[in-house]
């Protein structure tokens, strides 16, 4: 007899790197990926956020923000967003950025980067840009082809380099040398929140 499959999760995200993080964090705990909606900035994705409530009627839906510096703290944006969620709309919030999740795993991170592992935060939440963080650990890399591609070129009027994006996306989705999330969990209170929101929801599905 077939082995059934487990529960898909609806996500929506801001962007890509978002993404390969929501994905990553729903397999890791046996649950389904499906779809991942948004992708296309915050103000896009609060806009469509009471569609999102509302095709939760029929599926479960996981969304995931930045705070970055418009709130206080997660509460607050979640008032804010969405005073009245469905059951199975969940609003994850990232504090202050999903870089704070990957910077959690200092010792992957600081492999990744090939920098000192002393260089990296300890405390990955207190950083009030935790991408100009990431940005800044790149700049200091051993390896050029880091320097080059995660860190902008003078003048060009952009926060990251060409390829910042496609290497984290690299980082989070390498299982064997990556991220590890239960490793990252122990210094972000909110991915260890989010890890366990999501298993809530696997240990409800069918």
């Amino acid at each position: 007899m077939a082995q059934p499959q487990p529960q898909m999760i609806f996500g929506a995200v801001e962007g890509l790197v978002d993404e390969a993080v929501l994905t990553r964090l729903i397999e890791h705990v046996h649950l389904r990926a499906g779809p991942v909606y948004g992708k296309r900035g915050k103000p896009r994705l609060r806009q469509r956020l009471a569609g999102y409530n509302q095709a939760a009627r029929h599926g479960v839906w996981v969304v995931l923000v930045d705070l970055d510096q418009e709130f206080r703290c997660a509460p607050e944006l979640v008032a804010q967003w969405l005073a009245s969620p469905g059951s199975n709309l969940h609003l994850r919030v990232a504090v202050r950025e999903s870089e704070a999740w990957l910077l959690a795993d200092g010792d992957r991170i600081a492999d990744f980067l090939r920098v000192a592992r002393s260089r990296v935060p300890t405390d990955p939440e207190s950083q009030s840009d935790p991408k100009a963080t990431m940005v800044n650990l790149a700049r200091r890399s051993r390896r050029r082809e880091i320097r080059e591609e995660m860190v902008p070129r003078p003048a060009s009027g952009r926060a990251v380099g060409p390829a910042y994006t496609a290497r984290l996306i690299q980082f989070v989705l390498d299982r064997k040398c990556g991220w590890q999330p239960d490793v990252a969990a122990r210094r972000s209170d909110s991915l260890h929140r989010c890890l366990m929101r999501l298993r809530e929801i696997a240990a409800q599905s069918p």
